[in-house]
């Protein structure tokens, strides 16, 4: 549970990198919103290309082959930035992005599921939220980490890019785009040495996975006959993309004169706030949910945090900045949530189920992107509306669609 558990964490660590990124390669390239969201559209897409695959790969190989695999393409995925780096181009960091998030996919179809299956089916919730905890963990220190090595250099604004010389421009970019190599370079590092530990442990039950749940009386074997899991699916979407939208525009919203005027940097010091609310809630919510019923908290939390995400909206200064800030507290327990309640009652589909529930987390690819379509058109302030309504739905997950009715 401890080595998995690191899993966890370093997948939030390098997906939180992500929030740091984006403001800066926006400076470096001269980006709009919309361009500069291809950031999570390249990371959050390779999860519905690989989220199937992987799931018939843990199948195949079992749990602890699928978490080194994964570990071994995060770690190609992480070397790549450097000649990303020395080009400067966008489209290889994007490449380099892909490959990254395809060994996360295969991590995460592996990790989620067994953690679930270490103990008794009704508090599979609570234990995934103290691993969901430590990858909260990671995305509060990565923006640390990321404001200090890669957002040191105050970056030009686009109007005295413009104003550059060709030969000036290019010598601009080398420049600031090699600040991401030192993070990346330790991370590939990090993870061969993580890949190697798993390698050699010997882990319980990691060879079999079809067997550790039984067949209930009228399981038919397609996956789509379940409702709570095809509506988990959907909740999974939107919640990702909600998370995502959120984390990826607080930088650049905190810098808005009109909301809190913050430099670039300082305004990333902020990000770990909303992450650390979320590594907070899950330690709460861990404790909760070994009483109260996943269902009726999940659409709580939904509730308050659609609401709180409002009171940004239509509000300026550091009220709007603490607000939005907030709602990382609430989201703290909604993927585990959605998750366990999405594989439950499944048996032997679990793995597969795992997958298609990665598939969805594609949501942070597309509702980020629509959002930067919504802030280039109507502003970043008003942007924020499409995490309300995904908010609603998980709301309605947790209240009614999360209720299990196996197939007659």
């Amino acid at each position: 549970m401890s080595i998995v558990t690191t899993l966890f964490f370093i997948w939030g660590f390098i997906t939180s990198l992500n929030d740091i990124l984006i403001p800066h390669l926006k400076s470096i390239f001269a980006l709009n919103y919309a361009e500069v969201m291809l950031v999570q559209f390249a990371f959050f897409s390779a999860y519905a290309i690989f989220g199937l695959p992987s799931g018939v790969l843990v199948e195949r190989i079992g749990y602890k082959r699928t978490m080194v695999v994964g570990l071994v393409a995060m770690a190609l995925g992480a070397i790549l930035f450097v000649p990303a780096a020395e080009a400067p181009s966008f489209p290889l960091f994007l490449g380099a992005l892909i490959v990254l998030a395809a060994g996360m996919t295969m991590l995460q179809v592996a990790a989620n599921p067994y953690v679930t299956i270490l103990g008794p089916p009704q508090t599979s919730s609570s234990r995934l939220n103290p691993t969901q905890a430590f990858n909260s963990l990671g995305t509060v220190l990565a923006p640390l980490f990321g404001a200090w090595l890669i957002l040191g250099d105050a970056p030009k604004v686009v109007k005295d890019l413009k104003i550059l010389t060709p030969e000036a421009l290019h010598t601009y970019r080398v420049a600031q785009a090699a600040t991401v190599k030192l993070p990346y370079i330790s991370i590939t590092a990090v993870l061969v040495l993580l890949g190697l530990l798993i390698a050699l442990y010997k882990f319980p039950r990691l060879d079999i996975t079809r067997d550790f749940r039984p067949v209930h009386p009228g399981q038919t074997d397609s996956l789509w006959n379940y409702r709570h899991l095809v509506l988990g699916a959907i909740g999974i979407f939107v919640y990702v993309g909600a998370e995502v939208s959120i984390g990826s525009f607080l930088t650049n919203y905190f810098h808005r004169p009109e909301i809190g005027g913050f430099s670039i940097e300082k305004a990333a010091l902020l990000v770990p706030y909303y992450w650390g609310g979320a590594m907070i809630g899950r330690f709460i919510g861990s404790a909760l949910l070994q009483k109260l019923k996943t269902g009726p908290v999940l659409g709580i939390c939904a509730i308050v945090a659609g609401c709180l995400v409002i009171a940004s909206m239509m509000s300026f200064g550091l009220f709007a900045v603490w607000t939005i800030l907030l709602v990382g507290l609430f989201n703290s327990v909604m993927f585990p949530s959605i998750f366990a309640l999405a594989i439950a009652e499944l048996g032997p589909l679990t793995g597969k189920a795992s997958g298609v529930l990665c598939v969805a987390i594609v949501g942070g690819a597309i509702i980020p992107e629509l959002q930067g379509l919504l802030a280039d058109d109507i502003g970043i302030h008003h942007a924020f509306i499409l995490p309300v309504l995904c908010y609603v739905f998980i709301a309605y997950y947790g209240f009614r669609g999360s209720k299990i009715v196996l197939p007659s």
